[in-house]
């Protein structure tokens, strides 16, 4: 245990640490550069982005309003997005520390796609759940974590009612007469997905099975073909047979149904598809059969992908600088390594956002002081009283509590933003916001258990090597 009964890490007034007074409206020796939330907020946005870090957790949406230090990627990734948009397709590998926003990046550039009318998809990489070289469950979590700008996971079947409604709409605007509309769009379907049909014949069949079955009042049918199409398995077989379509989808089948739903999506008026392989770095953690398989099958679709097979496809993976560099990861396999080959000797500074790998260096006290003011202003906006809110938690005292956080684990700024924003939230501007006499100063000192923790925090908080964690086989 590392705090076997709660360690409390008392914040200081300001007046009590050295070299906090304010000079000409700044914190010396603190960074306040951060982007001002917009004075047009909504509530709904607000409170979702406040929800997620009282909880701990990374917010689903609203993370323009939290962004710091993201403004040197911008005009390179924009650039990307609108490439693929074009009909290009982009691999992209974010490197990071635990703690360094690696999550917080992809959702943030997964808004930037939504934005620009990209559907997107977050998947997260486990041994159990979605092994990467079982690339059929990588396609069925995609399609269950497919979200569209009007529609929340999984919009799978919205996504494909659009398509339809959409060569209906081509079809009439040909001057087909509606009695010929059926076979029209069946010819339709077939032109539109030739090149797949190529390699997964079966997609096209059953989106022919799911219409015929929806145009007969076959609910049942048509749900069950549906699910065949985001590679659920044990599909009952009679809507399989229905469909014209037999057993499950493979992991050869995987790259040519993705292929279809990138033409879906396309042609139903979507710019493209933004996919993410979160925690890939998991994979140094399974057993070495499994791993070489995971490996070459990350090859094998960075491949894929630069061939030109997948239009309108941005794929992101995030893993740790173990992950990419060490034996157990990326360099365990020649090839991968040389695909994913990237400078880091340079000072991160002059990193290029054009390359195949981009370093996230995580926070820095300046950082975290500077999320911690955004967060507090954003906060205060939807507060009856703002002025008591950024009066009571002023900058110092954001400040004080940042390292107060950081000193809870071992001084390790990087892995403390969770941890601090749950704490900002939900033990300060919640109280100042409630209780008029509340004054963090005098009413509050910080208090972390072990069971708040994540075991990157728990490691990072531990007082000695004997008391790190590790995940023996």
């Amino acid at each position: 245990m590392v705090f076997s009964h709660g360690s409390r890490a008392p914040v200081l007034p300001s007046g009590d640490r050295p070299g906090r007074q304010r000079a000409n409206g700044t914190l010396r020796g603190v960074s306040t550069d951060q982007p001002q939330p917009p004075a047009s907020v909504s509530a709904a946005r607000r409170r979702d982005v406040i929800d997620a870090l009282r909880r701990g957790a990374v917010p689903e949406s609203g993370l323009d309003l939290l962004a710091t230090g993201l403004d040197r990627f911008e005009t390179a990734l924009d650039a990307e997005l609108d490439a693929v948009a074009s009909g290009s397709s982009v691999f992209k590998a974010v490197r990071g520390e635990y703690g360094s926003g690696k999550t917080f990046f992809t959702r943030w550039l997964g808004e930037r796609a939504k934005r620009r009318n990209f559907a997107v998809a977050e998947i997260q990489i486990s041994e159990t759940e979605t092994p990467l070289h079982k690339l059929e469950t990588v396609y069925r979590r995609l399609t269950e974590r497919l979200a569209t700008p009007g529609f929340p996971p999984s919009a799978l079947r919205p996504v494909v009612d659009a398509w339809f409604y959409a060569l209906e709409e081509d079809a009439l605007a040909a001057g087909v007469p509606e009695e010929k509309l059926p076979d029209e769009v069946d010819r339709l379907t077939e032109d539109r997905l030739t090149e797949v049909s190529r390699h997964a014949p079966s997609f096209a069949a059953a989106l022919r099975g799911y219409r015929k079955a929806q145009e007969e009042g076959d609910e049942a049918t048509a749900s069950a073909v549906m699910a065949w199409l985001g590679g659920q398995p044990h599909v009952a077989a009679s809507a399989r047979r229905a469909a014209g379509v037999r057993g499950d989808l493979d992991h050869f089948g995987a790259f040519g149904f993705l292929q279809g739903l990138l033409t879906v999506l396309r042609d139903s008026g979507h710019a493209g598809l933004f996919v993410v392989l979160d925690e890939v770095e998991t994979l140094q953690r399974v057993r070495s059969d499994a791993r070489d398989k995971a490996l070459n099958a990350l090859r094998q679709l960075i491949d894929e992908v630069h061939s030109g097979r997948f239009p309108g496809l941005y794929l992101v993976i995030t893993g740790t600088p173990a992950f990419f560099d060490g034996q157990q990861g990326v360099q365990r396999l020649a090839p991968l390594a040389q695909r994913l080959a990237t400078d880091f000797t340079t000072d991160p500074r002059f990193d290029n956002p054009r390359a195949v790998q981009l370093r996230l260096p995580g926070f820095t006290l300046d950082s975290l002081v500077a999320l911690g003011l955004t967060i507090r202003d954003l906060y205060a906006g939807g507060s009856a009283t703002p002025e008591r809110v950024t009066a009571a938690a002023d900058d110092a005292y954001i400040s004080d509590l940042a390292r107060a956080v950081g000193g809870a684990l071992g001084g390790k700024v990087g892995v403390a933003p969770r941890l601090f924003l749950k704490k900002l939230v939900g033990d300060v501007l919640d109280r100042i916001d409630q209780f008029e006499d509340f004054d963090p100063r005098r009413h509050y000192a910080l208090t972390v258990s072990t069971s708040e923790l994540s075991e990157v925090e728990r490691n990072a908080a531990a007082g000695s090597a004997d008391e790190v964690e590790l995940e023996l086989p």
